[in-house]
């Protein structure tokens, strides 16, 4: 959520890319009854719609909960609709200080990709903000209470990541496969 300065809700967002297990029973009609005796899960929860787009007083902004930041087309999608910078929300208690720079790395990859500032949150993993060119300007110390005031900037430039989306990656790798075929020479027999 985000609130006015009189408390209001301004901007909401839902999560998208539910966790397998912990936030939903997959093949919930198959195996539903078995998972819910072994699980200490009560319910599934309600996946948020991919056309949202978190409203803040300082402009619009491309959000994420948690692991939603290894899914760069959903922050592709945000910028593409008038996100201005990155905030990325995550409980990283259960995870080891590896995963922790894991998710940190996913965060410089986002900001490249959409040439966006990244905010990640956490409450005891790594918080940080990272520039539009993928710097760490500021990173946390897992498992320690801080507060940080940041200057970050709105951006509006649409990278060609951001305009063409996922398709251009299989599209790279065919014309380099097409290359790489034609510069090997074929072995004829004569």
């Amino acid at each position: 959520l985000t609130l006015t300065p009189d408390g209001k809700v301004m901007g909401r967002y839902n999560k998208i890319k539910l966790v397998p297990l912990g936030e939903y029973i997959p093949f919930e009609s198959v195996l539903g009854a078995l998972i819910r005796r072994l699980s200490l899960m009560e319910g599934s929860m309600v996946p948020g719609s991919r056309d949202q787009l978190l409203q803040t007083p300082f402009g619009p902004m491309a959000a994420g909960i948690c692991y939603e930041a290894a899914y760069a087309d959903l922050y592709q999608e945000q910028v593409q609709r008038g996100g201005q910078a990155i905030f990325t929300g995550s409980n990283n208690d259960p995870y080891a200080p590896r995963q922790m720079i894991q998710h940190h790395a996913q965060d410089v990859m986002r900001a490249v990709e959409t040439d966006r500032w990244a905010v990640r949150v956490t409450n005891t993993g790594i918080s940080g903000v990272v520039d539009s060119q993928g710097r760490s300007r500021w990173l946390s110390v897992p498992d320690t209470y801080t507060t940080h005031v940041a200057h970050i900037y709105r951006r509006q430039t649409q990278t060609l990541y951001v305009r063409a989306g996922d398709w251009l990656t299989p599209v790279l790798l065919g014309l380099a496969a097409i290359a790489l075929f034609r510069q090997v020479p074929i072995n004829r027999r004569h």
